[in-house]
């Protein structure tokens, strides 16, 4: 028998085993298909938690420019004279009627001595007038002079009292105008601009030192619009500035009414505490003490973040997640304030919540304890 003869029985053979593995393959996998025709997927386990409302000291952090509570521009009544002495320079420190500025006054201490006189030549002439007056009333009483003599000395004395009237008036004004030679402060505060200097001639209505009234400074905060009803007069803020040396206590003074339509902030004017090292047109922040106010906390790992907007899982009644954009707010110890996105009672992915998409089924594991549901002794939060 040759060796292809011998052959053809093995051959056979192994085809017919062939055969029968392929068969036995296929109807496995038909099995392992299941009667739905889609093959399960096991969930992830998490674990969850529910969103509470607490009561939290909050805070609400603003800045804004440092700016003067009152300005107050000093400048002359009279003009035309030279500035003789300059007192005061920016930084200072006036009280209110301190001379500021002195002025020429020769010309007008001249026309006060002039006036001066002719005071004293119409007082003579009153008394001459009402003396002749007095005779004239005597003699007419006794018959010895007309009415019309009469009347002519009682017109004599009211023309003299006039005169003096006038003198009096013509020497008040360059009183007055010599006494304006003497630039005072209007108020006491902080020289922050002078615009004047020794030898200038200095015209009425000139704009010569610009005063800080009281030395009084505010920050006008600005304040998102969402925020601005949580913001009341009287409230405690601690502003804080780079090029400052340290905090500076403060309280609200004023809520604008009124919001910027292009912006949509608010004013909140704080009133800073004396001594502060800020100064007029720094910038600066605050933290307004808001008191305590009822807000949403989560757990600070539940939060994470997709395409650089942060959110949580929520649960579903199916077990399924679905993402939720939230805007968060302060920490607070390993919590996080929810300030939109969540309401009070929902349950929140965890652990697990960064491996997850939209959409997911997951095992829910044995419940965390929820966010601290008090903090009576929390500190403000930041």
């Amino acid at each position: 028998m040759d060796v292809r003869s011998m052959l053809k029985p093995v051959v056979a053979a192994l085809a017919m085993l062939g055969l029968a593995t392929l068969a036995a393959c296929g109807g496995h996998g038909e099995d392992e298909k299941g009667k739905d025709g889609a093959t399960p997927v096991a969930g992830q386990t998490v674990t969850v938690t529910t969103v509470n409302q607490v009561d939290l000291p909050r805070t609400l952090s603003v800045s804004g420019t440092v700016s003067a509570w009152e300005e107050v521009p000093v400048g002359a009544e009279t003009g035309g004279l030279v500035a003789t002495a300059v007192y005061v320079d920016e930084g200072s420190y006036v009280r209110q009627g301190q001379v500021l500025v002195k002025l020429n006054d020769d010309v007008l201490r001249a026309q006060l001595a002039q006036q001066d006189a002719s005071v004293a030549s119409a007082e003579a002439l009153v008394a001459q007038q009402d003396a002749a007056l007095e005779r004239a009333r005597e003699l007419r009483e006794r018959g010895y002079l007309s009415q019309a003599a009469l009347d002519t000395a009682q017109a004599n004395q009211r023309t003299a009292a006039a005169q003096l009237a006038a003198a009096r008036a013509a020497r008040s004004e360059t009183a007055t105008r010599l006494d304006q030679t003497n630039i005072r402060a209007p108020v006491a505060g902080r020289v922050i601009s002078r615009n004047v200097t020794r030898g200038q001639i200095v015209q009425p209505g000139t704009e010569l030192f610009r005063l800080v009234r009281d030395g009084r400074l505010e920050l006008d905060a600005q304040v998102p619009e969402a925020d601005l009803a949580l913001v009341r007069p009287g409230m405690t803020a601690v502003v804080t500035a780079d090029q400052a040396s340290g905090p500076t206590g403060g309280r609200v003074r004023i809520v604008t009414p009124e919001v910027d339509p292009q912006t949509r902030l608010g004013v909140a004017r704080i009133a800073l505490n004396s001594g502060t090292s800020l100064k007029s047109g720094m910038f600066a922040r605050a933290e307004i003490a808001l008191g305590q106010l009822p807000a949403l906390v989560v757990p600070s790992e539940a939060v994470i973040y997709r395409e650089g907007q942060a959110g949580v899982y929520v649960l579903g009644n199916n077990s399924t997640v679905r993402f939720v954009q939230v805007r968060t707010g302060a920490r607070e110890g390993d919590n996080v304030v929810i300030e939109s996105g969540l309401e009070a009672g929902q349950r929140i992915v965890v652990k697990g919540a960064g491996f997850l998409a939209d959409g997911d089924q997951v095992t829910v594991a044995p419940a965390t304890a929820p966010a601290r549901a008090a903090a009576a002794d929390a500190p403000a939060a930041r």
